[in-house]
């Protein structure tokens, strides 16, 4: 939805309900899933609670070991640059009827553009066309 006035004041109301509701959201879920009256020392067992740095501080010297040994294998593109077709005449799959008309429309377009040109010297140097005869 764009930025109205209308959709803002909606988006804000919604936070603010989002805020006063959550304490009964999580007594209904912690009713529904029967941890209600147990303890937190019993959960334990199912997770582990860490901090974010100590994440960041583990996962950063990994990260750089593996850039620096990492190889990049770059496979040429199977599309013409120009035409933008395999070598079988197809398109992409990610392009639409819209694109492949205007694209095909714009190699044609310079085609006939410059026999066009070169078609009408011809008349001019012959003295067709020019009214004067």
């Amino acid at each position: 939805m764009a930025k109205s006035l209308r959709s803002k004041r909606k988006r804000k109301m919604r936070a603010i309900k989002r805020k006063k509701n959550a304490p009964r959201e999580l007594a209904k879920l912690k009713k529904v899933l029967g941890v209600d009256g147990q303890k937190d020392e019993e959960m334990k067992e199912l997770y582990t609670v860490t901090d974010a740095k100590k994440i960041k501080d583990v996962e950063q010297p990994v990260s750089q070991e593996s850039a620096a040994t990492m190889e990049v294998d770059t496979v040429p593109s199977k599309y013409d640059k120009k035409t933008m077709q395999d070598e079988h005449g197809q398109y992409p799959p990610w392009f639409n009827q819209r694109k492949i008309k205007k694209l095909k429309a714009r190699s044609h377009l310079g085609c006939y553009h410059s026999t066009h040109i070169s078609f009408t010297t011809i008349q001019v140097e012959r003295g067709f066309g020019s009214g004067y005869n």
